[in-house]
């Protein structure tokens, strides 16, 4: 073997760990962003649930017939469905974007080892 095929194998696998350390980093960093999503999304989740129950306590207690207690449920109903549907529409959301991340992640290094 020549020092020169020997210089190119070295530069090959040197450029190799680098794509490789830098999928794992992007990988590593995907993670993080995802424990801190998760982890807003639960306390918005708690904060939003907080809400409705304190309205749902205040308008129970100023129900003072069957009537009242009836639109009562209907509204708070109305909320809860509002609620989901907000809550799903964020977790699609979120869904594409990681999608799109993950797709970017592993697209970019492996068109760079394909043009090694």
């Amino acid at each position: 073997m020549s020092k020169a095929s020997v210089a190119n194998a070295v530069a090959r696998l040197t450029k190799t760990n680098k794509y490789a350390l830098d999928f794992a980093f992007r990988a590593q960093k995907a993670m993080l962003e995802e424990m801190i999503f998760a982890g807003n999304e639960i306390l918005e989740r708690m904060r939003t649930e907080t809400h409705l129950f304190s309205e749902f306590s205040s308008k129970m207690a100023a129900a003072h017939s069957v009537k009242d207690l009836k639109t009562m449920c209907e509204e708070c109903g109305q909320h809860q469905i509002d609620f989901v549907r907000r809550d799903s529409e964020r977790i699609f959301k979120h869904g594409d974007r990681m999608i799109e991340t993950a797709t970017q992640s592993v697209q970019q290094p492996a068109a760079d080892l394909i043009s090694l």
